[in-house]
């Protein structure tokens, strides 16, 4: 439930107000409690410079009111949502406000990312502390001006009202408020009273993408701005030995050709700033053009001979290595719970699949870009990037600049899905300028994004349990990944706390291909594996799956473990919704059903696929989908999101297949990686539980489920396990399983 509604705060850690330049005030807020006490607001809007602040209210004298939006825009709707939120606490009517972009401020932002579907789960509270304490400083003005309580009026829309039915808008009042003490004390709406929260609102830029009105990185440009292409080694573990540039700088509109590298290599001897900075060793080419069809034609134009980094890990044979790690021994244990040796000892039977998944790449609509114009002064930066801050602190270390050189500004993001959590391109373009002395915009293309970026690490689970008495008693699961995948939360996932002998370990196979997350970090697969798992084991045992995960859940109700991060309750609240909505088992007889239930990014979901049979080969006819986020903020956008992790979750079990031959990526455009077709995708029917907990993430969460539900259907289907993605790559049975 949401905590009490009763809330105080001091100016220090909340609010700061200022009269404006022309009339109207500014709030700000931040949202993690970082002010700085001696930061202070300009009075001239024109100069407002964020300190302080994660989120800011503005208010003309017309009663028009600008909500400021600091986290970056990635498609998961936080431009919408987020606003919404100020504005129903707030009291305005959802048309008279206009959201607007914020750049960084490292000085004085905190956690302004977009990553981990965590964007209104971690403000949910502040924000409405905002929208509530704005209304409140306004209804006080307009109270003195009347000569009444305050607690005798109330505001609708924009509009206060006394007893008397005297009425004055927000703008009537709005400079007298500049003035008055923040409130210690605010009273945030019961849900039941939400006019904006919980109705379905459109993106508030979509008017400017439908029209195509420039809000990407890709649609930035400057006076005097030049473009630039990067030439970067085929195969992963490669240095440039020498190049030919000859013919590029002979064709028309290629400015210059350059190498970049040596600022790179000068930073990574030192170590690295952050965790986002992903950096080969080796120089690159560069070229430098009038126009991005200029530069894309002289890279091409350019010969390069490259050799083998023999101080790298070697970037092959990695299936067969991960196979042979997950039947060894070297292992981190994450958690352990009884003796599951002895339970295997024990048991009448020992099940024991191993999964498999490919290497993945992000695949954006908008390819990886960038702006730089690095100066004497200053170090101008502009474009998508999921961690502005993590960026500006690898622009400083790569540029042996102060962060307070850094300037970032930043656009809507054409997708992500983690892929901009790592600022190599950033400092390419930084690099680039720095080597030039001019403004510049660095673009890839669609085979440079597929070919040299980051990608979801391959990866091998093993899954064991024991059955004894026909009752399931031990359940180990190991986990074999490129690089490193599972962290500490993870083996607090289900099914921990419901097996009394559970166990989880993780071992790294180093490689010198650049991973990082992929939508869904860490579950994107884990899910899959898992919840295929416990398909089978429901069949081993004889029971009804619904009923075995049911019986586990009040295995967790009745020993409750405070490790564990998921509820059993709304596990089960899911799993009930779903059933009911998706009847399940009572399907015509050629549509064969598979359930998965899932917990992840704070989020349970249940789904279950419908798959038929087209000409013997499988198809996602349908899909039903159960969700517990809490409090649905903005219903059109999480539909969207809902829908959207569900398809992207089937295009890539079903199709997306992705692999390295001596450390060079087999495929690079999509005519050779197969993301799902228009014709492939099913209806996806969403169901959302009411609730008044406080939302939870939606980005990500509807995906790492959907993978192991197609999978059951599929089984139902043609009698065949698949163990290894992407399934119709794989319909010839499970992996074998070594030792």
């Amino acid at each position: 439930m949401i905590p009490s509604n009763k809330n105080s705060f001091s100016r220090r850690d909340f609010l700061k107000t200022s009269a404006l330049a022309g009339g109207g005030m500014i709030i700000g807020f931040n949202l993690f409690n970082a002010c700085k006490a001696d930061v202070q607001l300009p009075v001239d809007l024109s100069q407002l410079n964020y300190k302080d602040f994660n989120a800011y209210i503005k208010i003309s004298t017309e009663g028009k009111v600008t909500i400021y939006s600091v986290n970056p825009e990635i498609g998961q709707g936080v431009k919408t949502s987020m606003p919404m939120i100020i504005a129903e606490e707030l009291d305005v009517a959802w048309e008279d406000v206009y959201v607007v972009q914020a750049p960084l401020d490292t000085e004085n932002y905190s956690n302004q990312t977009a990553g981990g579907s965590q964007s209104i789960r971690r403000s949910w509270q502040p924000l409405r502390e905002t929208g509530a304490t704005a209304k409140q400083m306004l209804v006080n003005a307009a109270a003195a001006a009347w000569g009444v309580e305050a607690n005798t009026c109330s505001a609708k829309k924009g509009v206060i009202s006394n007893a008397n039915g005297d009425t004055l808008g927000y703008g009537d009042v709005v400079d007298a408020a500049a003035v008055l003490d923040v409130p210690k004390d605010v009273t945030l709406k019961d849900p039941k009273e939400f006019t904006i929260i919980g109705k379905g609102k459109s993106n508030v830029d979509i008017d400017k993408i439908i029209t195509g009105k420039p809000l990407f990185g890709l649609d930035y440009k400057e006076e005097g701005m030049v473009y630039a292409s990067v030439l970067r080694p085929p195969a992963f573990g490669q240095l440039l030995e020498s190049y030919d540039a000859s013919k590029a700088k002979a064709l028309p509109g290629v400015i210059d050709v350059i190498t970049i590298g040596e600022k790179a290599r000068a930073m990574l001897s030192k170590g690295r700033p952050n965790w986002s900075v992903k950096l080969s060793t080796t120089d690159k080419v560069v070229v430098i053009g009038k126009t991005t069809w200029d530069v894309i034609k002289g890279k091409k134009a350019i010969t390069a001979t490259w050799k083998t980094d023999t101080s790298l890990e070697s970037s092959d044979g990695h299936d067969e290595k991960l196979l042979n790690l997950v039947n060894g021994k070297k292992f981190r244990t994450r958690r352990k719970d009884g003796d599951v040796k002895k339970a295997f000892a024990d048991a009448d039977k020992v099940i024991e699949r191993v999964y498999t998944s490919t290497f993945l790449p992000h695949n954006t609509m908008e390819p990886m870009n960038f702006f730089a114009n690095v100066t004497s002064d200053k170090v101008h930066l502009v474009g998508p990037t999921q961690t502005p801050e993590a960026a500006e602190e690898g622009v400083a270390a790569l540029l042996g600049r102060s962060v307070d050189d850094i300037h970032v500004d930043l656009t809507r993001m054409g997708g992500g899905f983690g892929r901009r959590l790592y600022n190599d391109y950033v400092m390419e373009a930084a690099e680039i300028s720095d080597a030039i002395k001019k403004p510049v915009k660095m673009i890839s293309t669609r085979e440079d994004d597929m070919t040299t970026g980051v990608y979801r690490p391959a990866t091998k689970y093993k899954i064991a349990a024991s059955i004894k008495d026909g009752k399931l008693t031990g359940y180990h699961l190991k986990e074999a990944c490129i690089n490193g995948n599972m962290y500490g939360l993870i083996p607090n996932f289900f099914p921990a706390g419901a097996i009394e002998n559970y166990q989880v370990d993780s071992a790294r196979l180093r490689s010198n291909i650049t991973v990082g997350a992929w939508r869904a970090p860490y579950t994107n697969f884990l899910a899959t594996a898992e919840q295929s798992f416990f398909d089978e084991l429901a069949e081993e045992l004889g029971i009804d799956r619904v009923k075995l995960h049911m019986d586990l859940l009040e295995n967790v109700k009745k020993n409750p473990d405070p490790n564990i991060e998921y509820s059993p309750d709304r596990l089960q609240g899911v799993l009930k919704t779903v059933v009911k909505k998706s009847n399940w088992g009572n399907t015509p007889e050629d549509v064969y059903q598979g359930l998965s239930v899932y917990y992840c990014h704070n989020t349970h979901v249940a789904e279950v696929a419908d798959v038929v049979l087209k000409n013997g080969v499988p198809f996602v006819k349908k899909v039903t989908c159960a969700i517990d986020c809490g409090i649905v903020v903005n219903p059109l956008g999480a539909m969207n999101q809902a829908r959207g992790g569900v398809l992207d979750g089937i295009g890539h079990a079903m199709y997306a297949d992705f692999g390295f031959k001596d450390g060079k990526p087999l495929a690079n455009n999509f005519n050779g990686y197969q993301l799902i077709r228009m014709a492939q995708t099913p209806k996806v029917e969403v169901h959302f539980i009411e609730s008044d907990i406080a939302p939870t993430g939606l980005g990500e969460p509807t995906l790492p489920p959907v993978g192991a539900a197609v999978a059951n259907a599929i089984y139902k289907a043609t009698g065949k396990r698949l163990t290894k993605l992407p399934y119709m790559n794989n319909m010839n049975g499970e992996e074998k399983i070594l030792g």
